[in-house]
């Protein structure tokens, strides 16, 4: 069953309806579901879909060779090879003269990786013949780095000619929903928090099986589909995943400065500062700066792939008790206690969407600017402060508390939240109060007298979107 990605498939059904050339360019990091998309889009629709391998050009040429006629003339098919790439795209050119057809080229990367001309080759035949064309030219690629600059850069041969480009995000914790038929609330924001709400990872939950018994069988079993992910993923995509695997584990066990990070890799701060951009850019580390503040000065930062967080949080300290098949007794030693303060971070992403989302429907007190955490100085009390999410614009700012408790929200936290808030001079401010288990009597009372104070149930979140 395919589920979700709405939003691409009627933009990309909008650009086949044009009935001229179109050249999307389709990119995400891998397991994200870029190819599922493209398959549906064009499963009722003449296509010719092509997966590059990591092999020359030649390889590459013949099994190129093979899907055109697969689609166009199947008795050639496994039999008759085209003798170069410029033959390949005048063949493509005739049969979309006058006739609607799609090229998908899947993980590009590969192709472009054995046989360096491709992309001048393929520029010169945008330009010269199918721009005049019928035909939609799709080129994916999970290498992000690849995508974005040598397709997509500026330095390119292909640059300009992309009619549309769509970066493949992994689902956010509503658009996952589908994926956890049958599990309560919180459960699922387990799900999702382990996921990171990626398709192909939210494909292999069991839904006849608790959480658990899940996490077990994905993560803390040596044969688990996620036992050796992140290892995996750094493999594909980085020339030096010991190096890269260091600087994660470093964020991993608290690091969060570009220092501190260098000194626990024994590396240099320019060299360590190259690999976190890579890092950056594949959407595993992510630069966090207070969202009030625009000086680098204070980035710090984090794990954004939330399943390498949960992998190095629980997989990567347990590794040789899993090998011995102690999966069980580590998950109801280690993880089980530790799974309600992961999960304080899990859940303030989940309000940061559901306020974007409330936005949509304009359901904010006002059109809110950034909408991010906050830390800083207090020079009253002599102490850091910091605030789960704080959202501005103009003299209003809104300020949220998240708590991920099993005991209800009291008025002590309020009462906080409303005194860290003096630290600014927004003119109106107003009090989202974000809870697992809702909220005390005296809480609810005194919200329901103050017009700036809002209580959202995280059940309530889940039923409103």
């Amino acid at each position: 069953m395919f589920i979700g990605r709405n939003t691409e498939l009627k933009k990309l059904n909008e650009m086949y309806a044009s009935n001229k050339f179109e050249c999307a360019i389709i990119y995400g990091r891998r397991r994200v579901g870029k190819t599922t998309l493209i398959k549906e889009f064009i499963k009722d629709k003449k296509a010719i879909y092509f997966l590059a391998r990591e092999a020359d050009g030649g390889a590459n040429l013949n099994g190129f060779s093979n899907d055109i006629y697969a689609v166009t003339a199947k008795e050639l098919a496994k039999k008759a090879f085209f003798s170069d790439w410029e033959s390949t795209f005048d063949y493509i050119y005739q049969i979309s003269k006058d006739n609607r057809i799609i090229l998908v080229i899947d993980e590009y990367p590969f192709l472009a990786g054995g046989y360096r001309p491709i992309s001048s080759i393929l520029q010169a035949h945008i330009d010269n013949q199918f721009k005049d064309s019928k035909l939609f030219l799709i080129l994916c690629g999970s290498s992000m780095s690849f995508m974005e600059y040598q397709v997509l850069g500026y330095k390119s041969p292909l640059y300009g000619r992309r009619t549309a480009q769509f970066k493949i995000l992994p689902f956010n914790f509503f658009e996952s929903l589908p994926f956890y038929n049958g599990f309560d609330s919180v459960d699922k924001a387990i799900l999702y928090g382990m996921t990171g709400g990626i398709p192909e990872y939210l494909n292999k939950i069991n839904t006849n099986k608790s959480v658990p018994e899940n996490i077990i069988d994905l993560f803390l079993t040596p044969s688990g589909l996620l036992f050796e992910e992140p290892s995996n993923l750094l493999k594909q995509e980085l020339r030096e995943p010991a190096t890269y695997n260091s600087i994660i584990e470093a964020i991993a066990s608290g690091a969060s400065r570009l220092n501190e990070i260098a000194t626990k890799c024994g590396t240099e701060s320019n060299k360590c500062a190259k690999y976190l951009k890579s890092l950056i850019s594949l959407g595993i580390v992510k630069k966090e700066l207070p969202v009030t503040e625009t000086s680098s000065k204070k980035s710090i930062y984090l794990l954004d792939d939330m399943m390498f967080r949960f992998w190095y949080r629980f997989v990567f300290t347990n590794m040789s008790g899993i090998v011995s098949d102690l999966g069980e007794a580590i998950f109801n030693y280690e993880v089980k206690e530790e799974l309600p303060a992961y999960m304080g971070f899990v859940f303030e992403e989940i309000c940061k969407q559901y306020m974007v989302e409330e936005a949509k429907k304009n359901n904010l007190p006002f059109l809110p600017g950034k909408i991010g955490r906050w830390w800083g100085n207090n020079p009253r009390e002599k102490r850091q402060e910091e605030i789960d999410i704080l959202t501005y614009r103009k003299d209003n700012a809104l300020f949220c508390e998240c708590k991920w408790t099993n005991a209800p929200t009291d008025m002590d936290v309020l009462t906080a939240l409303k005194k860290k808030s003096e630290l600014f001079s927004y003119k109106n401010k107003l009090y989202w109060m974000f809870s697992k288990t809702g909220f005390t009597d005296r809480l609810v009372a005194e919200a329901g007298k103050q017009t700036n104070v809002r209580l959202v149930r995280f059940e309530d979140m889940i039923l409103e979107i």
